[in-house]
């Protein structure tokens, strides 16, 4: 392969894994809110909390793929076709995704496997979990080092934090 191809696929897949992380860093942001909201909402249905998580994070993703088919369609100056549109679909599905792991524990409390509160509160850590990890690997592709990596996990897990804050606000 030569040079100008090689630099061009390493290109690509650079910008693939950046949509990607961005969609999960702000998938599971979407997420932790929801659980905020939903938990105010329906403190004792995990079940309920599960649902409102999913719908507006398809809701959210649906946005965000006609917002980017736009967007590309005028940038193009021409009409998407359908196999454009599964491309902006498919890089914007971590969106949905981040929702998967914070989902995972309230359907466990929906069927009665684990309590409410733990379901609530394991999604949370789930969610902070996910974002401390996503802090670790914009880390290592930018190459921060042990500072930077400190760094940009704790200003992910800040942003998760809040929202962990606001539910204990909302709660009592």
């Amino acid at each position: 392969m030569d040079e100008p191809l090689r630099a061009d696929a390493v290109r690509r897949e650079r910008e693939a894994a950046g949509h990607r992380l961005a969609g999960l860093v702000y998938g599971t942001l979407v997420v932790l809110a929801m659980v905020v909201l939903g938990a105010k909402t329906y403190p004792d249905e995990p079940g309920m909390i599960a649902v409102f998580v999913v719908v507006t994070t398809i809701l959210l993703w649906l946005a965000h793929v006609y917002a980017h088919g736009v967007g590309q369609s005028v940038s193009d100056g021409e009409r998407l076709s359908l196999a454009d549109l599964r491309h902006i679909a498919g890089r914007q599905a971590s969106i949905v995704q981040a929702a998967l792991p914070p989902v995972a524990p309230l359907c466990l409390g929906a069927v009665g496997l684990i309590s409410a509160d733990v379901a609530i509160w394991a999604a949370f850590g789930l969610g902070l979990a996910v974002l401390g990890a996503q802090g670790v690997r914009f880390a290592r592709a930018e190459r921060l080092g042990f500072i930077g990596t400190v760094a940009a996990v704790a200003v992910n897990l800040a942003f998760g934090l809040v929202l962990v804050g606001l539910k204990l606000l909302l709660a009592h």
